[in-house]
């Protein structure tokens, strides 16, 4: 048995890695790590957990957590990993992070748009940009540290990605706008997260400031080779789980004149995406709901073209906590690991 811990367990994410990994045939969760709950019964924090759980919670020593475990997971705040994290660590075990700490191969810009200093610089280079359908080659036994992508990210980044890498788009163009659930923002308690100021309620925020941004201009800009610079603009709504990215880009002509056609654009995703297990390109005319994703690690993509303006509207829709974060995260400890990728994951979108 592979033996895991998660630092940060009693948050969302870690929490959802839990119940992820309690239904894998190849995992045995060792260590709940929790710096809030330390010596208090996982299943007095999520009651969903009782008489499947019997650990107490513990701190968020990786030093200790590192001789015992294989893989450790850690959904933590922006900056803990970073400022832990040593080869002393690394060379004991594998981590997967959930925080943007070596997402971005730029130290500047994460300090830039995090505001903090990176406290371990040194690693961001061999760290790998977790999403797994972009990354898998590189993501391989030997990796020893993989930056899990973010929700909005992962969402965005696969909507748009195989239009960005056949070049079919003009990405200064490109124009995301997305929504999320509550859980997006974190479990502790924020006044703007309370019920009577989400519930019958849509707002903006992070409006030409989000921290994803630049996450997903890198990828995006990896996928074009050229410099990819967007407006995206992340809004709040009274749901629990869910993101969906409407984005807009316009579309490049065809060598006779023509815009691409449905067929063409159809031809590229499935390209991309027809063989994948995680990524649905939905038939005709159907568009991405979150409902139809909830709980699972499906995104589900497509896509309709506007012949008036010349412009394509892409869309996406994924579990935030799923394939945004915990399910993502499992899924490339699979990799990591030689397990089959979908091992655990095999969650059928619950409804309603």
């Amino acid at each position: 048995m592979i033996k895991a811990g998660i630092i940060g367990a009693t948050g969302y994410a870690g929490a959802e890695i839990a119940r992820i990994l309690l239904n894998h045939r190849d995992v045995e969760i060792k260590w709940f790590g929790s710096k809030s709950y330390i010596d208090q019964k996982y299943k007095d924090v999520y009651g969903n957990m009782f008489e499947l759980v019997e650990d107490v919670c513990k701190d968020d020593n990786l030093s200790e957590l590192a001789d015992m475990v294989d893989v450790i997971f850690t959904a933590t705040p922006q900056g803990f990993l970073a400022g832990v994290l040593n080869e002393e660590l690394l060379s004991k075990v594998k981590i997967i992070d959930l925080s943007a700490d070596f997402r971005l191969k730029d130290v500047s810009v994460y300090e830039k748009w995090y505001k903090i200093e990176h406290k371990a610089p040194q690693f961001i280079e061999e760290a790998v940009y977790g999403l797994c359908e972009i990354n898998r080659n590189k993501i391989t036994e030997k990796t020893r540290l993989v930056a899990n992508p973010g929700c909005y990210t992962t969402c965005s980044i696969l909507t748009a990605y195989p239009l960005v890498k056949e070049g079919l788009i003009d990405v200064s163009t490109l124009i995301v706008d997305a929504k999320s659930g509550t859980s997006g923002a974190g479990r502790s308690a924020k006044l703007p997260n309370l019920f009577c100021e989400v519930n019958e309620n849509i707002k903006a925020y992070g409006v030409a400031s989000h921290r994803h941004t630049p996450e997903i201009e890198e990828q995006l800009s990896y996928a074009g080779n050229c410099d990819v610079v967007i407006n995206f603009t992340p809004h709040l709504v009274p749901m629990n789980r869910g993101i969906l990215a409407t984005e807009y880009a316009n579309l490049k002509k065809r060598p006779d004149g023509m815009l691409p056609s449905y067929e063409d654009i159809k031809a590229v995703y499935d390209k991309y995406y027809g063989r994948e297990k995680f990524v649905r390109i939905l038939d005709k005319g159907i568009l991405p709901e979150t409902k139809w994703v909830e709980g699972s690690n499906y995104v589900d993509i497509n896509f309709v073209i506007d012949e008036r303006t010349g412009r394509i509207i892409m869309m996406g829709a994924l579990d935030n906590l799923v394939k945004g974060a915990a399910g993502q995260a499992v899924q490339n400890m699979n990799l990591l690991l030689g397990l089959p990728e979908d091992e655990g994951l095999r969650l059928v979108p619950v409804f309603p």
